[in-house]
């Protein structure tokens, strides 16, 4: 079946979702503001997003802005019935419908199920065959296991996450605290010495010269990245 993600930073209207959906055999998932549905987004497959306009820290349109940089995922917004221009906003920024509050369960569910239908007609959830190759680089994500040059390179779980992290955005550049709101999930406090220690261990495995890297990079004064080209 499919999987939800409901953002709203009212919690009642959260579990009403979860409850409306779970019921339709739906899995569901839930974020409280814009950046933490886009943090889920980016650890689970997500088909379909659930998103309320006005939220804290970073709000429905905006954060549909920011989904739409990486996700074509389909996009209903939550509104309210003043909210007009917010709609608008929304569609333009890519949303795909959206549904007014206080809503009808059954008309939610209908919306839920042609997005989704039409979703998966455009070929949009299928699944890759798990595999990043950049290069000599391999990421096998269904078998957690990393090769260059066809040789098994054995990483740790958490340098696993940082390869895969950088792979998948490969040619943009993180700050040591962004890799750690990523990676760990958590506040970034002692993040640029935690993150500067894993690049190191993965450089060291990877790299057939770590002290000129071919593939982690060091931006001066931003952060790491991976490089697309490996040159």
């Amino acid at each position: 079946m499919y999987n939800i993600l409901i953002c709203d930073d009212e919690k009642d209207i959260v579990s009403a979702l979860k409850i409306y959906l779970e019921a339709e055999g739906y899995t569901t998932f839930a974020a409280y503001d814009g950046r933490e549905a886009l943090d889920v987004l980016r650890r689970e497959k997500i088909h379909l997003v659930l998103m309320d306009v006005m939220m804290p820290a970073l709000d429905g349109i905006a954060a549909t802005a920011k989904l739409r940089e990486e996700s074509n995922v389909p996009v209903i917004l939550l509104t309210a019935k003043s909210e007009d221009t917010d709609k608008v906003l929304g569609l333009n920024v890519g949303a795909d419908d959206y549904v007014t509050k206080p809503f009808n369960p059954v008309e939610l569910c209908a919306r839920v199920r042609s997005q989704l239908r039409r979703y998966m007609q455009l070929g949009g959830g299928k699944e890759d065959d798990g595999v990043l190759t950049i290069g000599a680089v391999s990421l096998d994500e269904k078998a957690k296991e990393v090769r260059r040059d066809g040789e098994t390179v054995a990483l740790t779980p958490t340098e696993y996450e940082i390869l895969r992290f950088l792979m998948r955005h490969a040619g943009e550049v993180f700050s040591p605290r962004e890799l750690y709101r990523r990676v760990w999930n958590g506040e970034p406090y002692g993040a640029e010495n935690t993150v500067s220690v894993h690049i190191r261990h993965i450089r060291e495995k990877l790299e057939l010269n770590p002290a000129e890297p071919r593939w982690i990079k060091a931006v001066w004064g931003r952060g790491y990245k991976f490089e697309r080209s490996g040159t």
